[in-house]
């Protein structure tokens, strides 16, 4: 019997598959490939014959990157949701946008965002003056609900009535969830818009009132340098998430191009890149 996290890493390729994000053009240019870049094409054909691709049309621009997007929260609830034995609690998955109740303001941490938005759509002098920095909007979130305190309490007496009645984790006392995890999907990397990843890590970091979630990014880009331009550095995003980074690494080596395997290395060494099947388990910490 395969592992877990093993056969949803397979289902996950399968899904990219079958939703026509991952496909192969009659070129031979994979949906990934930058078509003006001779090793961004070699590495992403490299990738998608290690994963099977097929000839096929690709999803337009919009459509690819709602659908990525999908298949990374459906990874996400078929691996983190079962390892509540690593972390107990009432965990949820979900994909914001413009169609979902569920906002960043939704959370504990960021419900004074809500007020402050009201505030600069009624005030242009106060909108010009704060701007729009502060209004933050994840692609998939993985957030938990404050438990009761019975639960809290079960099996030793932990609270009672006096004492410890801020704390977020008490439902008494909080009824809104709690931000667990902010994950930006990039199904490339090709511009400054890709960067938007960063300014919502710093949005979240800035405007949170406790406990700071985890920021992760999510991507396929084939080009290393690109995948840097995110990976590089510490102090807003926790690590970048290669949707393939084993047969990355692999295709890298057979091409042989130097430059891309000692970037590949700064970055796995340096823990700022990691396989997306490391990232369920990263989300237990």
């Amino acid at each position: 019997m395969d592992a877990l996290i093993q056969t949803a890493r397979y289902k996950y390729h399968e899904r990219l598959l079958e939703e026509g994000i991952l496909t192969v053009d009659s070129s031979g240019i994979p949906s990934n490939a930058d078509r003006d870049s001779k090793l961004s094409i070699a590495v992403a054909k490299g990738i998608a014959d290690s994963l099977q691709a097929k000839v096929g049309l690709k999803a337009e621009g919009q459509t690819s990157g709602a659908k990525f997007e999908t298949v990374n929260m459906q990874f996400i609830e078929e691996t983190f949701l079962k390892l509540s034995h690593l972390r107990p609690g009432k965990w949820h998955v979900a994909k914001l946008g413009n169609r979902n109740s569920i906002k960043t303001s939704s959370f504990s941490q960021y419900e004074h965002l809500d007020y402050l938005s009201s505030l600069t759509k009624s005030d242009p002098r106060l909108a010009a003056s704060l701007g729009n920095d502060y209004m933050v909007a994840p692609d998939v979130v993985v957030y938990r609900d404050p438990e009761e305190d019975e639960v809290i309490n079960s099996g030793l007496q932990v609270v009672e009535d006096i004492f410890a009645t801020r704390t977020d984790i008490r439902k008494r006392f909080n009824p809104l969830p709690i931000l667990h995890a902010s994950i930006s999907a990039k199904w490339t990397i090709r511009s400054d818009r890709a960067q938007n990843s960063r300014t919502e890590a710093l949005g979240l970091i800035r405007n949170r009132k406790g406990h700071l979630p985890h920021i992760m990014v999510v991507t396929a880009e084939p080009l290393p340098s690109r995948i840097a331009s995110l990976a590089m550095g510490t102090g807003d995003i926790d690590c970048v998430y290669h949707f393939a980074l084993n047969e990355l690494i692999e295709t890298i080596e057979e091409i042989g191009a130097e430059d891309a395997q000692e970037m590949i290395k700064i970055l796995v060494e340096g823990k700022r890149l990691k396989d997306i099947s490391d990232l369920p388990l990263d989300l237990t910490v």
